[in-house]
Parts: C-alpha cells; structure tokens; sequence
C-alpha cells in the first residue's frame, strides 16, 4: 500500500515536520519525480506514486530525531512499517545510504531515485553533489568519529548513481535545477 500525496501530508503534519524540513521534502520531491519520469520515458518501469510518498516522507521523523539523536532514516522506516507502509519504509531507510547489494547495473529503483533526489537538495535549494556534501561535512563531519571517512564514501557512492541515473536519461545533471525553475 502507498499513501497518497495527501495522506502523505497528513502525516507531515501529523508528526509535526518542521516547516523548512517540509519545503525540502517538496523539493526532493520534485527533482525524484523529473528524474523519475524521464526514467519511465526511457524504458525504466517505476511507480511514480512510490516515488512520490518515499520522497515527501523521506524526513517524516527528522524533526524528532532532532532531539533524540536517533537515526531518522531508521525510526521513519519503523514509523511507516507500523502503519502499513513497508515499500515506502524501504525508501525511508535507504534515503542516507543505499543498501548494498540492492542495486541493478540495467535498473534504477525507487530508492535510488530518492536518495539522488535528497543529494541535491541543500536545505531548500537544488545543488550539485559537490556543495551538498561540502555543507553536510561542514555540518556533521566533526560530530562523530569516523564520519567525515563515510561522507567521503557516500558522496562518491552518489557520484556513481548520478552517472548510472544520467546515462538512462536525456538530460544532465547540470540542466535540474533549470528545468525545475521552467516548467
């Protein structure tokens, strides 16, 4: 079962999404959907509504982690679990980190479209990988060890999906945000 875009705003609200939080949800959205769909025009077969609700809820329980320092890829998959939602707990948790293994050389998943999506998206603006991850190092980088070590690996793990997403499709990285600011 997917949650509609609505139900999906009814959970945001629901669990009190801080508003900033929320507008980089819909932006994340956006770009997983431009991606999403130019996918499915190439050959590609992804839900477009899983798209969506994995994108909108990828930061359902953020805004709590916040002050209990949980993982909020983890307690989001365990919230839409609960709630009957498995395939868009799987996106949830995969939003930070792809599973490995779960990748196809021929496909691209949902989960993946999503967490490209959530990579070029710094706050509320879209960025390439580069600034998004200079902010997410500059943010978090010193807070744990060995951390900067797995930004490092993550970002080039990014880099190698831009490159496997871009190939399927007509467009370039560089043209989203534009397409984005014209629709």
């Amino acid at each position: 079962m997917i949650p509609t875009r609505e139900q999906c705003f009814e959970l945001i609200q629901r669990h009190r999404m801080m508003p900033h939080i929320v507008r980089h949800s819909e932006i994340v959205t956006d770009v997983a959907l431009l991606i999403a769909r130019k996918l499915n025009d190439s050959g590609q077969n992804l839900d477009l509504a899983l798209v969506e609700a994995g994108a909108l809820l990828h930061d359902i329980t953020k805004t709590m982690s916040i002050k209990t320092k949980e993982n909020h890829a983890e307690t989001g998959s365990e919230l839409l679990i609960s709630l009957g939602y498995p395939a868009v707990a799987d996106i949830v948790s995969q939003h930070i980190r792809l599973d490995p293994g779960s990748s196809a050389q021929d496909a691209v998943t949902e989960a993946e479209v999503v967490n490209y999506a959530d990579k070029r998206v710094k706050h509320e603006e879209v960025v390439d990988i580069e600034e998004r991850f200079r902010d997410v190092n500059d943010r978090y980088g010193d807070k744990f060890p060995d951390l900067k070590a797995r930004i490092e690996e993550n970002q080039l793990e990014t880099r190698l999906l831009e490159q496997k997403i871009f190939s399927k499709i007509d467009i370039s990285p560089e043209q989203l945000n534009d397409i984005l600011s014209n629709p």
